[in-house]
């Protein structure tokens, strides 16, 4: 049985064509928090607006923002997060996207590393999301889409490789 890059990009177009039929259309941008805390990586998820669900901070970038900016833009605004953002993806990964209207719109997400230097005690959403540093392992396992899962997990293999 064949593994490896070819493998596992075959394995996300299929889950992508499955899931959407074709290629995604919009584009969104996410930062993964994170920090080396007596000596081990943690990365920090938040819950959603609407559904109180485990995500990283994501949204639109705006016209010409540069991509990792405006995921550095994302953590500032959702969690009251500033730091180093890469500009090398940690990866990328899929979903449908449900707007207020019921539709649900088809997103690729780039992810950026960003390691946090500062942490709010007051931001933007404060009063709209909870936040928590947590585990690689741990946070793959809280995020509901399993391809984000599988990025958390690699770059909790090896933070430095994404240094910004």
């Amino acid at each position: 049985m064949l593994s490896g890059p070819l493998t596992d990009n075959a394995d996300l177009t299929e889950r992508m064509r499955k899931l959407f039929g074709t290629v995604p259309r919009r584009l969104q941008v996410a930062a993964l928090p994170w920090r080396r805390h007596a000596g081990a990586v943690e990365v920090m998820l938040i819950t959603s607006r609407d559904t109180g669900r485990w995500v990283v901070p994501k949204g639109w970038p705006e016209a010409r923002e540069p991509l990792c900016e405006a995921a550095a833009r994302e953590a500032r605004e959702e969690a009251g997060l500033t730091g180093a953002i890469s500009p090398f993806e940690a990866g990328r990964y899929f979903y449908a996207k449900a707007l207020s209207s019921g539709q649900e719109v088809p997103c690729e997400v780039l992810v950026f590393p960003l390691r946090v230097d500062s942490v709010a005690d007051r931001w933007k959403e404060q009063n709209q999301r909870e936040r928590r540093w947590v585990f690689p392992a741990d946070a793959a396992c809280m995020v509901k889409e399993p391809d984000l899962g599988r990025i958390i997990t690699g770059f909790g293999a090896d933070p430095e490789k994404f240094a910004a």
